[in-house]
């Protein structure tokens, strides 16, 4: 009996922020998985260790959560001005496909670290010591982000003292730049598809909500946490363990995106897994976070708590990170109006993991809020490097 040889792919195992990766250069990647097609879907499903009924991704480099199941591609940017252009696929756990709809803002951070070892970065632009910055083109959305890495030594300095709800060791900070954050994906090209601030979203079955459905850093429907049934200091296992109520929040999903122009039909959503994102929003409250840590009402500004890939993150992505800035900066959201109401440049958010600090810069132009930039800190590690086996056959 024949059997396939494994094949080795050059590989980087890389945490960006609070999810974590494998990271390749085009150029490394089979020749027929170098064009977006059913090839490199296949490839990045066998490397994670997708479709899998049993929701672990043992075969894989997956770790089972929405978090952990990706796979990144980076380049020299075929864009002027740019450095590299990064690539996202959020593979799913137990089906067989690859989103591509948006961007994943945690690991944007390890992009601009992985563009400078990877080589994509011209050296003459990196600093002995100091901070390089990254121009990266984001080419699921086609944006811009602006990377600030810190180098220490010539290489990227991974180690330090900033400390990231969510992740358990300090590291180095990288400051990300989200420009132009609004998606012009959504229809009608305004940050608001539906044209509102707040809508009434009428989900069929589960009831009608206020929600407030804005296109920035990623489609993203908020909605009130009272209004659910919920506090908004919730943990992962309180949502995540209740299927009854998991299934509800895709109705809202669902709901939300077919208000937005996302999909045309409620059916599309299943291979829609990663935009857009549901989240639920509350006024400040004290609690306890998944690491035992007490947050006090007084050092937040409103508690958000976010699903992605149909389950509750642990602590906040990032691309939800830049909606949540964005709208807490245009009165009249109901971000905003759980942050106090009042105009703003920056919130702290509680989250299930801690809290997070972003801000934004956002106007109203001729009638249409806009918004020039969303920044926030993260950090980024290479985990392990070298190569990826899969099967011959995979692709």
């Amino acid at each position: 009996m024949a059997h396939q040889p494994q094949i080795k792919i050059p590989a980087t195992y890389m945490r960006g922020g609070t999810s974590k990766g494998v990271f390749f250069r085009l150029d490394d990647l089979p020749q027929n998985c170098q064009v977006p097609g059913a090839p490199r879907d296949h490839l990045f499903m066998r490397v994670i260790g997708s479709p899998d009924p049993y929701a672990a991704q043992i075969d894989g480099m997956g770790g089972a959560t929405s978090s952990t199941s990706k796979c990144v591609i980076l380049s020299k940017s075929s864009q002027p001005d740019h450095d590299a252009d990064y690539l996202y696929g959020q593979v799913s756990i137990d089906k067989a496909f690859v989103d591509w709809s948006g961007n994943c803002g945690n690991l944007s951070t390890a992009a601009g670290a992985f563009a400078i070892h990877a080589g994509l970065i011209d050296p003459l632009r990196i600093p002995e010591n100091g901070m390089c910055v990254v121009r990266i083109w984001q080419a699921n959305i086609e944006k811009t982000i602006i990377a600030h890495v810190p180098v220490s030594n010539g290489q990227v300095q991974e180690t330090g003292d900033f400390e990231l709800d969510g992740v358990t060791f300090p590291a180095a900070e990288i400051v990300l730049e989200f420009l132009d954050p609004s998606d012009d994906g959504a229809e009608g090209s305004s940050m608001f598809p539906t044209g509102n601030l707040v809508d009434d979203l009428d989900v069929p079955g589960v009831g009608t909500f206020k929600a407030t459905m804005i296109s920035a850093g990623i489609p993203t429907v908020f909605v009130n946490a009272e209004d659910i049934g919920y506090s908004g200091t919730e943990l992962r296992e309180q949502i995540n363990a209740d299927p009854e109520q998991l299934a509800r929040f895709e109705k809202i999903r669902v709901a939300g995106a077919l208000r937005m122009g996302l999909i045309t039909t409620a059916e599309e959503a299943a291979t829609r897994q990663h935009t857009p994102k549901i989240a639920f929003v509350a006024k400040p409250k004290d609690y306890v976070s998944s690491s035992g840590k007490a947050i006090q009402a007084a050092d937040i500004d409103l508690l958000v708590r976010a699903l992605s890939m149909g389950k509750l993150h642990h602590a906040m992505m990032g691309t939800c990170a830049v909606a949540i800035g964005t709208a807490a900066a245009i009165p009249g959201t109901l971000v905003n109006l759980a942050a106090g109401g009042t105009a703003r440049e920056a919130v702290r958010f509680g989250h299930p993991s801690g809290t997070l600090r972003v801000g934004a810069e956002a106007a109203l132009v001729n009638g249409q809020w806009t918004v020039t930039k969303a920044i926030m800190s993260r950090s980024a590690r290479i985990l392990m490097e070298g190569w990826v086996r899969v099967p011959g056959d995979s692709f």
